[in-house]
């Protein structure tokens, strides 16, 4: 499918600005899909890195909803003509702890789009720069990469490739997780995500040609986070970068390990049960200073 870059170009700049309020409920809900029951939820406790996707949903009207369960392109999102919409990674600065209770803001502006040709097909990259602020200013600057694709052919197999990279570093730590469709509804249903893809496995099957639901890209990162929060607690990330390189599927377990690589940067990835590389990160870090948690 050939693609009106110069069309696309046009969306550069365009920006949406949105508020909300960071209230206690999904931070629960959240805690208890991620088996946190140490998290606590009153207000001026700690945001943990991420879980800002909780917030700043925007509930597209059902008569709006293109096939794969997401809002119609060509409002915010330039109407990129491909079918299958990924998120490709992210990167992000953060400045200071958002809090449960704040009143927060977010400016998203598209920063760029890129056309490239890939294996499948072209494919067309397309980057949303976001700045999170709370009355202290800015607390989050985010860059989200998203990629979208054609359907492949119907004899293709490369969903379910055993094509792909290992990691090159042995993991310090690391923890094993089983997905089932539940964990994939409870995400989908707290970051008010349609996607298809992680839920409806026929569609998924079918029509998109995978060999089972995706565990969402920003779900994956999360437990990238959640490890380090775990294994790290004496550090506070100040900055952390994630690229999705395959799906990962809910048919099998999947692993995420970590690294410590220096005293100011953490290796984290997530590799399926294969051994192959899903998802690689890297996390810049600093001591916790007083009051932190």
């Amino acid at each position: 499918m050939a693609l009106d870059n110069e069309h696309l170009q046009q969306w550069i700049g365009n920006t949406q600005e949105q508020t909300d309020i960071l209230t206690p409920a999904p931070v629960e809900a959240m805690a208890a899909t991620l088996n946190r029951a140490d998290m606590e939820t009153i207000p001026g406790t700690a945001l943990p890195p991420l879980w800002h996707w909780l917030y700043f949903l925007a509930p597209a009207h059902h008569d709006q909803l293109a096939e794969d369960g997401h809002a119609k392109k060509g409002d915010f999102l330039p109407p990129v003509p491909l079918p299958r919409r990924m998120w490709a990674g992210s990167l992000f600065e953060f400045h200071h702890p958002l809090s449960v209770g704040d009143h927060v803001q977010r400016k998203s502006t598209i920063k760029r789009i890129d056309i490239k040709k890939g294996r499948s097909g072209e494919l067309a990259f397309v980057c949303v720069h976001h700045q999170i602020s709370d009355s202290a200013g800015v607390a989050i600057s985010e860059e989200h990469n998203i990629v979208y694709r054609d359907n492949p052919p119907q004899t293709s197999a490369s969903s379910n490739s055993t094509d792909g990279k290992t990691a090159d570093k042995e993991a310090q730590h690391s923890k094993t997780i089983t997905p089932d469709p539940v964990l994939l509804f409870r995400y989908s249903a707290l970051t008010f995500n349609g996607h298809r893809i992680h839920y409806d496995r026929n569609y998924t099957t079918r029509f998109e040609g995978y060999p089972g639901l995706i565990v969402h890209g920003p779900l994956l990162a999360i437990f990238m986070v959640e490890l380090l929060r775990e294994r790290m607690p004496e550090v506070a990330m100040t900055g952390f970068q994630f690229r999705a390189m395959r799906p990962v599927f809910d048919i099998n377990p999947f692993t995420v390990c970590l690294c410590q690589s220096s005293e100011e940067r953490v290796e984290l990835w997530v590799q399926d049960h294969d051994g192959l590389l899903c998802m690689q990160a890297s996390a810049q870090v600093t001591a916790q200073g007083p009051g932190s948690s």
